[in-house]
């Protein structure tokens, strides 16, 4: 039989060790490297390997037995810290208060893309856990032969290797992975085959544990990125052009000379001013006179919808064509058994809580970057390039930031702090204003999807079709294109960003035939990029609310109408358990609705199959509509989610409700605003959120699943919010709303024109 590479050179004794003449624990030096500053994080580490075939690259254990864990996935407040901390602790069989871990760092972390789409358990964290596994295969054979005791005798116990039949005795009491590694070097290649645990045999994964960072945030001595200080810093703020494409003609540096040790700093048409004081810069900022061209002028708002259905179509793409769809043909069947249905999904602002920032310390020879960016090693490359600097010459180091749900303004404040630097040659730091934020960051694309259903005699779904009109994101764009290096002159990959935004386009239930068509679209009129659960929460509103009216329209339970068409028994399970926790009573939507009620209360659900291949999500939700305003105010959510093997309970409780809480905002509030030249909803007022007293009750109901692999929890609970939202609505007031965000002025336009 064939042996892999990777497992044979991971058979080792320890003689073999010491002849490569190496052990597992590197002995870390503080010795600097030429790529680096002073970096306020682990610069003790400094040289070891981050390639992702070895096991160095993801772990060092060291002489006391305390283990440090090198993640390329970042903690963006997520809590994913404590995840793949207990994901290595539990294969190496140490408890995990002796763990500690590095992310995002590109001098100490290996490559494992970029953080997002749930991925960071999904590959990230089981890259760590196989890293892991293959360390204690490693360490059990160097304890055989110091021990003089076969594997299968031994047992680890909070990293202390020992003879499961003699503990106690003095010569084969145990030795520890400390004892073991003992500070020499070795280069263990990452076996993909190592044996990982029997999960009957958890005894840390699948337990809920603290978030290591939260008693440091709690009272104030958290590092964030924000708090970065260097010898010699200036402070920045860059100054943003009047109107979208509108280019920099003249700049009067006089008209700053009142604010000791400001000036302003033009690099071709990229404009920024800078000062040792960070209130010099925010004054300078203001003050600057420049002269702009017009710009290049943005279609009226209010003409969106019409101008995304004119737009002129890059390429079309059926992604389902099955069944038979002859139903669907022109005439074939009557018009009183045809429904038909657009949806609007609006662009949306990130609206991190903070504004984006970033310090960097550009050298001739080397650069280092604090950032809070998503995805530190694919920026390395980028910003290598614009700086025109070797790759492994350029060090970004991730701290956290305000949060982020795809790319928001830290990657253009990390990308302008160092074109800065450079022109200074002195460290910056760039703070991005509110009215950066809101104003510049890329957005959430819109999304319009007509959808057609044709309906059996005996209201049978015969045949179901999609159409929806999606903004194309460019094939192999690196990044989401940066704002500074197009005004500034610097060649950089043009395109468009938007994420994965053509999932669940389809029915997830068993129908007579499905067409879903896309219809890709070039050039919306604001920057893109991913924003959480990219594509899902608007498309999925779209299909759940759709099959909501078919099943009002053939008088059905929504979620009967639900369970005869799944048979995936996970998904039937979610819906049964959402069931049975609302005390669902099976009627037809919408309620016997008092006329003369001045408040409407109704409940709704929806269900995704996430990705179609992941987590099982079903959504209930209850809400009160006040008729006279329109305001709706949600006062139950409850949510069953099944996302296979659960690490740790308590962070995937709080990412559901993360999810539940973010997206109900955006379906109730959240549509960025402009003018023909630019962004007008540049702050709270004009970009509301959901605020503390408009939170619902949440109830989560988790499903723990130790026999199948993780799923990750990121972003699918976002998915069936606004369907939720719209169905629970539409049966408390007999109205649907088609169009997000259900802001009260909208509510009561459909209340009162009876649609929405």
């Amino acid at each position: 039989m064939a042996t892999h590479p990777a497992a044979a050179r991971t058979r080792l004794t320890r003689r073999h060790l010491l002849r490569a003449g190496g052990v597992l624990l590197v002995g870390w030096t503080l010795r600097p490297t030429a790529a680096s500053a002073q970096a306020p994080g682990p610069d003790q580490y400094l040289g070891k390997t981050v390639a992702s075939d070895a096991v160095d690259g993801f772990l060092a254990i060291h002489p006391d037995g305390a283990v440090t864990v090198f993640s390329g996935k970042v903690d963006l407040g997520t809590g994913i810290r404590a995840g793949i901390m207990q994901m290595a602790a539990e294969e190496l069989d140490v408890t995990i208060g002796r763990l500690t871990i590095v992310d995002g760092d590109t001098a100490l972390t290996p490559d494992q893309g970029g953080t997002g789409g749930s991925s960071t358990i999904v590959r990230g964290g089981v890259q760590i856990r196989q890293a892991a596994a293959t360390a204690r295969q490693a360490l059990l054979r160097l304890a055989a032969e110091r021990l003089g005791h076969p594997v299968e005798d031994l047992e680890v116990a909070d990293g202390v290797v020992r003879p499961r039949s003699n503990g106690a005795s003095p010569r084969t009491g145990g030795v520890s992975y400390g004892e073991l590694v003992g500070g020499r070097r070795l280069t263990l290649a990452l076996d993909p085959n190592a044996p990982l645990k029997d999960p009957r045999a958890y005894r840390i994964v699948g337990t809920s544990v603290p978030r290591p960072d939260v008693a440091a945030k709690c009272t104030g001595r958290h590092v964030y990125v924000h708090d970065v200080v260097l010898p010699g810093m200036l402070h920045a703020r860059v100054l943003r052009p009047p109107a979208v494409g509108a280019t920099l003609r003249s700049v009067d540096a006089s008209s700053i000379a009142s604010i000791p040790g400001a000036r302003a700093v033009r690099i071709g048409g990229f404009l920024a001013v800078v000062a040792d004081r960070e209130w010099s810069a925010v004054r300078a900022a203001r003050m600057l006179r420049a002269q702009w061209s017009p710009g290049r002028g943005l279609p009226e708002h209010d003409t969106l919808w019409d101008g995304i259905r004119a737009a002129r179509v890059l390429g079309d793409q059926t992604l389902a064509s099955r069944g038979d769809l002859s139903a669907l043909a022109p005439g074939a069947t009557p018009d009183g058994r045809t429904l038909s249905a657009t949806y609007r999904w609006p662009m949306q602002s990130h609206g991190s809580l903070g504004p984006g920032c970033a310090v960097a310390d550009v050298r001739p020879d080397r650069a280092t970057i604090w950032t809070a960016s998503q995805a530190t090693h694919r920026f390395r490359d980028t910003y290598a390039a614009m700086l025109k600097l070797p790759p492994e010459r350029v060090r970004l180091v991730y701290l956290d930031g305000a949060g982020s749900y795809g790319m928001n303004g830290s990657d253009d404040a990390a990308c302008e702090a160092a074109l800065l630097s450079r022109a200074t040659g002195r460290p910056v730091r760039v703070q991005w204003m509110r009215h950066d934020e809101h104003g510049w960051d890329p957005k959430g694309p819109a999304q319009l999807l007509d959808l057609r259903a044709v309906l059996g005699a005996g209201g049978e779904v015969q045949a179901w079709e999609t159409q929806a009109w999606l903004p194309a994101a460019s094939r192999g764009l690196p990044n989401v294109p940066l704002l500074a290096p197009d005004e500034a002159g610097i060649s950089q990959h043009p395109g468009v960003s938007t994420g994965l935004i053509s999932q669940h386009l389809e029915p997830p239930y068993a129908v007579g035939g499905v067409r879903a068509v896309i219809h890709w679209l070039g050039d919306p009129p604001l920057r893109t990029s991913q924003l959480r659960s990219p594509g899902k929460p608007g498309n999925t509103f779209a299909v759940e609310s759709f099959v909501d009216e078919i099943a009002a329209r053939t008088s059905a339970d929504p979620l009967e109408f639900r369970l005869r068409r799944l048979a995936d028994p996970r998904a039937v399970e979610v819906l049964r358990r959402l069931g049975a926790r609302m005390r669902w009573d099976a009627r037809p939507s919408p309620r016997k609705i008092n006329q003369a009620a001045a408040l409407l209360a109704g409940r709704g659900l929806s269900y995704v199959h996430y990705k179609d291949a992941e987590n099982y999500v079903a959504m209930g939700m209850e809400v009160e509509v006040e008729r006279h305003s329109g305001r709706i105010q949600v006062t139950r959510v409850v949510c069953v989610h099944d996302c296979g093997l659960m690490i740790n309970p308590d962070g995937v409780q709080n990412q559901v409700e993360g999810c539940i809480v973010q997206t109900l905002s955006r379906a109730l509030y959240e549509e960025v605003g402009w003018n023909r030249d630019r962004v007008t909803s540049l702050d709270w007022q004009s970009y509301p959120i959901l605020r503390f007293p408009q939170a619902p009750a949440i109830e989560v109901e988790l499903i723990q699943r130790l026999d199948q692999p993780p799923l990750g929890v990121g972003e699918p609970a976002s998915a069936p919010v606004a369907a939720a939202l719209g169905n629970a609505v539409f049966d408390a007031t007999g109205v649907r709303f088609r169009t997000v965000p259900l802001r009260a002025e909208r509510v009561k336009a459909g209340l009162d024109t009876k649609g929405g």
